[in-house]
Parts: structure tokens; sequence; C-alpha cells
């Protein structure tokens, strides 16, 4: 069988898990794995994201979303949250993405988050378009 192969590095669900350490001490170990995609939680965490450059030429799904926060994110924020991690790596690495599952959110508001992260990816393509 062949397919694409990602894994999903978690902090917790936002509504389960408050305490979360400051970073992802063994990433630099999954530029070694056979995984092609990495998922890793951004927004919550603000992490640093000079630690994704460790991970090589992997396509990163970068948590844009902040699911601890009921409040919709405007895509302009959802873009400079991407924009953090395009310091680091290149875009074509970028897969946007939630920071982990909407399981806790109301439909609304996890719809609604959604619609901001679309909404920011089309920002990124017109300014990354004209590089």
């Amino acid at each position: 069988m062949t397919g694409t192969t990602a894994v999903h590095i978690c902090f917790g669900y936002a509504a389960v898990i408050h305490a979360r350490p400051e970073g992802y001490s063994f990433l630099p170990e999954f530029a070694q794995c056979t995984c092609s995609q990495v998922s890793i939680e951004t927004a919550q965490s603000g992490l640093d994201c000079a630690v994704l450059k460790t991970l090589g030429d992997k396509q990163i799904m970068v948590g844009c979303l902040d699911l601890s926060d009921m409040a919709i994110e405007s895509p302009v924020v959802v873009a400079s949250r991407i924009k953090r991690a395009l310091a680091f790596i290149k875009p074509e690495q970028v897969i946007l993405a939630p920071d982990c599952g909407m399981k806790y959110l109301p439909r609304e508001v996890a719809h609604g988050k959604l619609k901001a992260m679309v909404e920011g990816a089309k920002i990124l393509r017109a300014e990354y378009s004209k590089l």
C-alpha cells in the first residue's frame, strides 16, 4: 500500500490539558523518521517556530488555530501565525492546520475558525505568489 505518512505531535486537547511544556525536546528526531509530514501545534502554545528548521525538508502541518479560545481568529491573525513558521521553513513545506482536533468546540466556532484558516491561506498565497 502507498500513501502519505503523517504524524501529529500534540500537547493534548486544549479543553482538557492546561499545563503544557514550552516545546518539543524530541523534534529533531523526527527529521530522521520515514514520515513525510509532521503536524505541530504552534498557535496556542506560541511555539518558537525556529525549531521547525530541525525537521529538514518534511512537510509541516502548522497549527494556526488556537483551540483553547472560543474567539474566532481573523484571517490576518491566522496568516501572521503561519508567517512565524515561514521565517524558518519554505512555503512549499507548509500545510495549514488547526492546532489539534476541534472536538470540544461548538460547531459554529469550529466552522468560523476553519473559515478564517481558509481566508488566511488566501492572504498568504497572494503575498507569496508575488515573491
